[in-house]
């Protein structure tokens, strides 16, 4: 444990060095924004939104432990100017301001600062919002270059002179990019736009409206005046809408007004809503405020199959209402940031808006802060999601410092995870762990589950490779080792050569004869089966109708993904269009958080036993985004932040297709048919990878023949290529 401290300060205090030289004078090429401790808004704005689910009127905060920012900061920069300025000061807390370690009196909003080269420091104190501090001056602003500690050991000594910054744990600052000074970041809120009602039935002292699809915001009565009660009726069904002893969402007020507008303050999950008022009350009309994430839709997907169009569409708007301020679940029950959910958010939206600020928060709110007592969301397989997250965001984004920043969050986090490990180096749920996996019933979650252990070995590749990249080579041996040490032990285990698969458990030391799909596929995506375990793991677990289904979108995500990377297209179209299609056929205008086609009439609403307690829109069922853009449109990063790519077509069952992925700088387009491929891209070095039943043509970049009808090309930055070919 020593040793790992030791790292951690030794890499932080690299940073902060690297801070101080890469980012010295980068204030002249950045605009001022509000900055914080990295992570701390992240907290604070999570709990802010976490704690604002109500069920009914009644408070529901999440079970888990909330963390809270830390309350005093120290915002540090050293900075030379070729000419004097003043620069304007606003922060959200008490604060002082030193400038070359002479304190300034009072609370100044401006100071002087002479040419010359300088320290500046602010000292801010808040225990109910983040501090946060905004700097404008001609050359010095407030940016992540900046400084910051919670851990202040600056002092003035005999001479007068500052301490060495080095005895100081300082990270770079973080920033949302709010760039309005007067706008401070505990005012921040999602933005909100006006919506009409698609119906609305009036009866006496009554109004059924429908809004035509799942929606999120605020409830608006227009023209409404009297005096006496109003109560609002919640549902993503009809049924839920006019079940009012058991919806799920209920609102009441009292109105006392002669007339104009009422706003209810709760954001709420609806598509219809059901209002019942007194008889001294009337209302002329029913609308809403729509509250949404601005992230941009970039991905595009389109097919020869209109219920797959239909499909993505719809996936995209579920990932949109579940996109707010963090990836939340589902939209009408938890509200909360769930790391399992979140990790699926991320691969979608990596297809869909490839907005990265959003996985940061993600992140970054998941973690919390030391010292770790719990896995995340206390959810053993949600610790690995969040480890299994970094990775694929360093992947997809290349951004080497968010990994660098967070490395030493990652290795307490991790020494949590080995420190619970039992004397054959697995691990299995302990007093307060859940054990989740999925939601389905008899699945048991005792003794060691093979599958906790796939993730955790994941976890463990993921450290050492950050590790590498937090230049710690003693941790990347080390948790390179363990990975592999426990690989080994998984196989030796788990692999029973009767039932071709990995068990699902051993308890008592014994490996249970139960097969399930879990570990399997995992297995065949993360690549740890060679050949043939792979053909017999497709062929005896996830073909195989006698191991238990699964029914979530949740897990469906994961079973799907392994049987394309095994070459499934057409299968796994067939299944998308039964499974998404099946909702879609009930009417659904979002995904589901379960679907299970054997349910029919009220139990198709029901889960945890409650009427209506099953989300109608749950982020984890927008999945046909990520399968359609990574294994039909073929497209993926072969090296961080996409510098050079993949793009394998495979149309499955489909004539052509078209869309395209983003990427950090711009776009990759595909289009497919039987006939012909086009694909062009707006940055890095690209690789199209197809097999043709005849020798292929293309005017604008030569093809090479490998095996198997297998051809390949190299694409150019801001080349539009186009290839004849023969689909096998």
């Amino acid at each position: 444990m020593k040793e790992n401290q030791s790292v951690s300060l030794k890499y932080v205090l690299v940073i902060a060095l690297l801070g101080l030289m890469l980012f010295g004078d980068a204030a002249k090429a950045q605009k001022a924004s509000w900055i914080w401790y990295p992570g701390d808004y992240e907290v604070w704005l999570s709990n802010k939104m976490q704690n604002r689910r109500t069920e009914r009127g009644t408070f529901l905060p999440p079970f888990w432990k909330l963390d809270s920012h830390y309350v005093l900061m120290n915002f540090h920069k050293d900075f030379e100017l070729t000419e004097p300025e003043d620069a304007k000061l606003y922060v959200e807390g008490q604060y002082n301001v030193s400038l070359d370690g002479k304190t300034v009196r009072g609370y100044p909003k401006t100071i002087h600062i002479p040419a010359g080269k300088h320290r500046i420091s602010l000292k801010v104190y808040n225990q109910a919002n983040v501090p946060a501090i905004f700097v404008q001056g001609t050359h010095l602003v407030s940016d992540t270059s900046w400084l910051v500690t919670y851990e202040d050991k600056e002092w003035i000594d005999a001479s007068g002179k500052t301490s060495d910054v080095s005895a100081t744990k300082y990270l770079m600052a973080g920033s949302w990019d709010f760039n309005d000074p007067v706008v401070l970041p505990s005012t921040y809120h999602l933005p909100v736009e006006p919506k009409k009602a698609v119906s609305i039935e009036k009866t006496p002292h009554h109004m059924f409206v429908d809004f035509g699809k799942e929606t999120f915001g605020y409830i608006k009565l227009n023209g409404i005046k009297g005096k006496g009660k109003v109560s609002l009726y919640f549902g993503e069904s009809p049924n839920e809408a006019t079940d009012t002893a058991r919806c799920e969402l209920a609102d009441k007020v009292d109105i006392d007004q002669k007339s104009g507008d009422y706003t209810f303050n709760g954001s709420r999950a609806f598509k219809y809503v059901g209002i019942y008022y007194d008889d001294n009350v009337s209302i002329n009309d029913v609308s809403m405020l729509y509250e949404y994430s601005p992230v941009k839709q970039r991905g595009s997907f389109r097919c020869s199959d209109e219920e797959i169009n239909k499909i993505w569409d719809v996936a995209a708007y579920t990932l949109h209402l579940n996109t707010r301020e963090f990836f939340i679940d589902g939209i009408k029950r938890d509200r909360w940031v769930w790391s399992g959910d979140a990790y699926q958010s991320y691969l979608m939206n990596y297809y869909l808006f490839f907005d990265s600020p959003t996985v940061t928060h993600t992140l970054l709110a998941l973690r919390g802060k030391d010292p770790v007592t719990s896995h995340i969301n206390t959810i053993m397989d949600y610790t690995f999601y969040w480890f299994l997250g970094i990775n694929d965001y360093y992947q997809y984004t290349g951004d080497k410092t968010f990994i660098q920043q967070n490395y030493p969050r990652m290795q307490s986090m991790m020494n949590f995870c080995l420190s619970r490990r039992d004397k054959d180096g697995f691990v299995q749920g302990q007093t307060g762990d859940w054990v989740f996996i999925d939601w389905a019933d008899g699945l048991s979650k005792q003794g060691e589950v093979s599958f906790e252990q796939i993730l955790l070995c994941r976890s463990l590749e993921t450290m050492a490779e950050c590790a590498k990249l937090a230049n710690d080579s003693t941790g990347a041996v080390k948790y390179t080792q363990i990975a592999a040490y426990l690989k080994a032990k998984i196989f030796s285990y788990y692999w029973n050569d009767q039932k071709h698969a990995l068990v699902h458990s051993r308890i008592d030391g014994k490996p249970t004869d139960n097969v399930t799909r879990y570990a399997n596929m995992f297995s065949i995506f993360f690549n740890y089966l060679d050949e043939a375990k792979k053909q017999d793991v497709k062929k005896y677990v996830l073909l195989n109708n006698d191991v238990p289904k699964i029914t979530t979108p949740y897990m469906r995500f994961y079973e799907l993904e392994a049987l394309c990377a095994m070459g499934e297209q057409s299968y796994v179209l067939k299944q998308i269009k039964d499974y998404w299609g099946g909702m879609l056929k009930l009417g659904a205008t979002s995904f589901w958080e379960e679907y299970n086609p054997a349910k029919s009439g009220a139990d198709v609403y029901a889960m945890y036993g409650r009427p209506y307690g099953k989300s109608l829109c749950h982020a984890w069922g927008a999945s046909p985004i990520y399968l359609l853009g990574k294994y039909y449109l073929g497209v993926k990063p072969a090296s961080p932040g996409y510098k050079d790519y993949i793009i394998e077509p495979d149309l499955g069952s489909l004539q052509w297709m078209q869309g395209t992925v983003p990427t950090p700088n711009g776009d990759i387009r595909v289009y497919a048919s039987t006939k012909q491929i086009k694909v062009s891209a707006d940055d890095g070095t690209g690789t199209l990878r197809f097999k043709s039943k005849t020798k292929p043509v293309c005017k604008q970049a030569n093809i090479v023949s490998k095996d198997d009808n297998v051809y390949e090309l190299q694409i150019q930055k801001g080349q539009n290529l186009v290839v004849d070919y023969n689909a096998l």
